[in-house]
C-alpha cells in the first residue's frame, strides 16, 4: 500500500470526491447525517487506501482485513467508500439511499449492502463486534498458524464517535479488549465533541484517553483531522504496537466545509439543504455541478486498488494450497470451518436418556451436551458473563481464551451482558467459529439489544439462559424471570426453545448446532426434572418442530389438550393421568418453541393442536403474552404476571397456583366452558 510523507493533489481530490458524494447522497434523500462523513472522510480514505487489506471482487475473503462503521449513522461514508474502492455499489445505489429495496440503507446491515461486515447504528455495538471479530483472528491464528504459514493474519478497525464512547457497552467491551490484549483491534475515534443535542461537554468531559490507558490500551492521537500524514504516521504506529489494542483518537469538525453548519449539532442529522450544499462544495473547491460526480482522475487513482486486493486473496489461496499439503488434516477442518459447515458425526457423542435415568436439570443437560460437542467441532468457543459454574457451560477438557493461549476455547466474559451479547455477534459475523454465551435468564435484558442485532443479521448464536422461571426460588423476585419469555419470542428470527426435560435439551443443542440462519436462545432450568417417557425417541423431531404430542389422549377423542413448556410439562402429565382415572380423555402437548411450531406446515400444526378440539389448557411459569394463540376464547392459562417472592420452590408453586389441581380444575372449566 501506498505511503505519503505529504497529502498530495490526488489524495485531497479523492477526499472530497468521498464528502460530495455524502452530501449528495443525503440531499437526494432528503434524510441522513452528513457531519460525520464530512469529518472523518480523511481519515476513513486513509485507512482504506494506504493499510486495508481486502478484495472488492470477493468481500467474504477470509483473510480480509474487517472495517466495522461503530458510528453507523455515518453510513453514507461507508457506502462511498465501498463504491470508489470497487464493490458491487453503484452510483445509482449511492442515489438510493435510504430508499425501498435499496442496497444503501439507513444504517449498514450485514448481508444486505457487499461489504458491510456487520449492523450498525445502535451505538456501542459496533465497537464490541470488533472486538468479538478480534478475538477470533487470535483464535484461528492460534489454532491453524504454523511456521512460515500466517494464514490466519488481519487486523480489524473500528470507526466510532463520542456517542459510541457514552453507551456503557464500549466501556464493557473496552475493558475486556484490553485484557486480553488484543493488539490486532486498532479504534478510529472520531472526536468532534458534538452529539445529536448540541456540544457533547453538556453531558461528556471525562477523559477517554485516561480511560482507555486504564483499560491498557494504547492511545494516540492526530490533532488534525484533516492531515493525513498524521493519521498516516499514527495507523503505522499502531499496527507496530504489540501486547496492546489502539485507540487513535482524531480530532475532527463535524460537518468540516459548511459554512453555516460546521462544528455545529445541526450538521449531525439533517441534509444541509441546497444552498448550503452548494456553499460547502465551493468551499471545497468542487467544480462539479451534477450530482454524486466521481472525477476519472480519481477512478484512475483508486483502480489499482481492486487488483491488488485480487493478488493479496491469490497469494493466500497459494499459501493454503502450500499449507495443505504438508497440514492436510488441519485444511480440512478450515475448509469446514471457514463454510461454516460441521464435520461428521458431529453429534456422535451427544447423549440420550431413559425414563428410568436419574433427574436432571436441563441446564446439567445443557452442560452435557456442550461437552459432547465439543469433542467432534473444533472451533466451538463460548462462555459465560461469569455464570459459568451456574449455567454449566464449562467445556471441561478445553482451555481458557487468554493472551497466554488464543487457542483456548472457554472465553471468561467476566461481568459484561450486554458485551458479551455484541461480541458474540463480531464473533459469529467474522465467521470460522460457532459461538454461544450465557448467564440467567432474568439478565437476557442485558443483552437484549445484541440479541435483536443477531436476529436482524441472522447470525447462528446460541444462548445459554438458565434459572428460566420462579423456580429459582429462594434469591426471590430480583432473579425470577416473568416477561423475558414473551419477550424474546417477539424478537424477529430469533428461536426461542425452553425444554421440557434433558433429552428436549440434548435435541435443542442438535438443531441450533445443525443450522445458520437464526440465533437460538435456551430456556433452562435450575431445578431438576424427571426424564419424561418417550422423549429419547420422539424429542429430536418434536423439539425441531417446535410443539409434538408427548403424551397422547388414551381413547378415540379428545376431551381437552394440555400444552406446556419447560418444567410445566412433567406438572401437565401428573394432572394428566389423574384426569383419566376421571375417565377424561387428555392429549399432552409439549411446546418447547413458539416460532419452530409457526414455521411448521398449516397440517401438521392442525394434528397437534385439532381445531375442533376447543378445551384447552395452556400451563407456562412465566407471562401469558403469546399463549391465546393456543388456547383460544374457551381455553384458560396458568401463567404468571406479576413479580414472585422469595420462598422454597414448592411454597412458590403453591401459592401461584402451578399445581396439578390447579392444572385440573383449569381443564374442567374450559371443557364446561366448550360445552356452553
Amino acid at each position: 500500500m501506498q505511503d505519503h510523507s505529504v497529502m498530495t493533489a490526488l489524495d485531497e481530490l479523492t477526499i472530497t470526491t468521498l464528502r460530495t458524494l455524502c452530501i449528495d447522497s443525503v440531499e437526494r434523500a432528503n434524510s441522513g447525517h452528513p457531519g460525520l462523513p464530512m469529518g472523518a472522510a480523511p481519515m476513513a480514505y486513509t485507512l482504506w487506501h494506504s493499510f486495508l487489506r481486502h478484495n472488492p471482487k470477493n468481500p467474504s475473503f477470509v483473510n480480509r482485513d474487517r472495517f466495522v462503521l461503530s458510528a453507523g449513522h455515518g453510513s453514507t461514508l461507508l457506502y462511498s467508500l465501498l463504491h470508489l474502492f470497487g464493490y458491487d455499489l453503484s452510483i445509482d445505489d449511492l442515489k438510493q439511499f435510504r430508499q425501498w429495496g435499496s442496497k444503501t440503507p439507513g444504517h449498514p446491515e450485514r448481508g444486505h449492502t457487499p461489504g458491510v461486515e456487520t449492523t450498525t447504528g445502535p451505538l456501542g455495538q459496533g465497537i464490541a463486534n470488533a472486538v468479538g471479530m478480534a478475538m477470533v483472528e487470535r483464535f484461528l491464528a492460534a489454532t491453524y498458524n504454523r511456521k512460515d504459514f500466517p494464514l490466519f493474519d488481519h487486523h480489524t478497525y473500528a470507526l466510532v464517535g463520542d456517542g459510541d464512547l457514552m453507551e456503557g457497552i464500549s466501556y464493557e467491551a473496552v475493558s475486556l479488549a484490553g485484557h486480553l490484549a488484543l493488539d490486532k483491534l486498532i479504534v478510529l475515534y472520531d472526536s468532534n465533541d458534538i452529539s445529536l443535542d448540541g456540544p457533547t461537554d453538556k453531558a461528556f468531559t471525562e477523559d477517554v484517553r485516561a480511560r482507555f490507558i486504564a483499560a491498557q490500551w494504547n492511545v494516540l492521537r492526530v490533532d488534525d483531522g484533516n492531515d493525513v500524514v498524521a493519521i498516516e504516521q499514527a495507523l503505522h504506529t499502531a499496527q507496530a504496537q504489540t501486547g496492546h489494542p489502539t485507540l487513535i483518537e482524531v480530532r475532527t469538525t463535524i460537518g468540516f466545509g459548511s459554512p453555516a453548519r460546521q462544528g455545529t449539532s445541526k450538521a449531525h442529522g439533517m441534509p444541509l439543504g441546497s444552498d448550503e450544499a452548494l456553499l460547502t462544495k465551493k468551499a471545497y473547491g468542487w467544480n462539479y455541478t451534477e450530482s454524486h460526480t466521481v472525477p476519472d482522475e480519481v477512478r484512475q487513482y483508486l483502480a489499482p486498488s481492486i487488483a491488488k486486493g485480487i493478488q493479496l486473496e491469490r497469494e493466500w489461496n497459494e499459501l493454503l494450497q502450500r499449507y495443505t499439503v504438508q497440514y492436510s488434516d488441519l485444511a480440512r477442518e478450515i475448509e469446514l470451518i471457514v463454510h461454516g459447515r460441521l464435520p461428521e458425526n458431529w453429534d456422535a457423542d451427544l447423549p440420550t436418556y431413559t425414563k428410568d435415568s436419574s433427574e436432571l436439570a436441563t441446564r446439567q443437560a445443557s452442560g452435557q451436551a456442550i461437552n459432547a460437542l465439543a469433542k467432534h467441532i473444533p472451533n466451538l468457543c463460548g462462555g459465560s458473563a461469569d455464570l459459568a459454574s451456574s449455567n454449566e457451560t464449562t467445556m471441561k477438557e478445553e482451555t481458557v481464551f487468554s493472551p497466554e493461549n488464543y487457542g483456548g476455547r472457554n472465553i471468561w466474559f467476566g461481568v459484561r451482558e450486554h458485551a458479551m451479547g455484541a461480541i458474540l455477534n463480531g464473533m459469529a459475523a467474522h465467521g470460522g467459529v460457532r459461538v454461544y454465551g450465557a448467564t440467567f435468564l432474568v439478565f437476557s435484558d442485558y443483552l437484549r439489544p445484541a440479541i435483536r442485532l443477531a436476529g436482524l443479521m441472522k447470525l447462528p448464536v446460541t444462548y445459554v439462559f438458565t434459572h428460566d422461571s420462579i423456580g429459582v426460588g429462594e434469591d426471590g423476585p430480583t432473579h425470577q424471570p416473568i416477561e423475558q419469555l414473551a419477550s424474546l419470542r417477539m424478537i424477529p428470527n430469533v428461536i426461542l426453545i425452553r425444554p421440557a426435560d434433558a433429552n428436549e435439551t440434548i435435541a435443542a443443542w442438535r438443531y441450533t448446532m445443525s443450522q445458520q440462519e437464526h440465533p437460538v436462545a435456551l430456556a433452562l432450568t435450575r431445578q431438576k426434572l424427571p426424564i419424561l417417557p418417550g422423549t429419547d425417541q420422539s424429542a429430536t423431531d418434536g423439539v425441531a418442530r417446535g410443539a409434538y404430542i408427548i403424551s397422547p389422549e388414551h381413547k378415540e377423542h379428545i376431551d381437552v389438550i394440555l400444552i406446556a413448556s419447560g418444567s410445566e410439562v412433567s406438572l401437565a402429565l401428573e394432572a394428566k393421568k389423574q384426569l383419566e382415572q376421571q375417565d377424561v380423555s387428555v392429549r399432552l402437548v409439549s411446546i418447547p418453541s413458539f416460532q419452530l411450531f409457526e414455521m411448521q406446515e398449516q397440517a401438521y400444526r392442525e394434528s397437534i393442536l385439532p381445531t375442533q378440539v376447543t378445551a384447552r389448557v395452556g400451563i407456562e411459569m412465566a407471562h401469558p403474552f403469546g399463549w391465546d394463540r393456543y388456547v383460544g376464547s374457551t381455553g384458560e392459562i396458568i401463567a404468571i404476571d406479576h413479580f414472585g417472592a422469595s420462598a422454597p420452590l414448592p411454597e412458590l408453586m403453591k401459592h401461584f397456583g402451578f399445581t396439578k389441581e390447579a392444572v385440573i380444575q383449569a381443564a374442567l372449566r374450559s371443557m364446561e366452558r366448550g360445552k356452553a
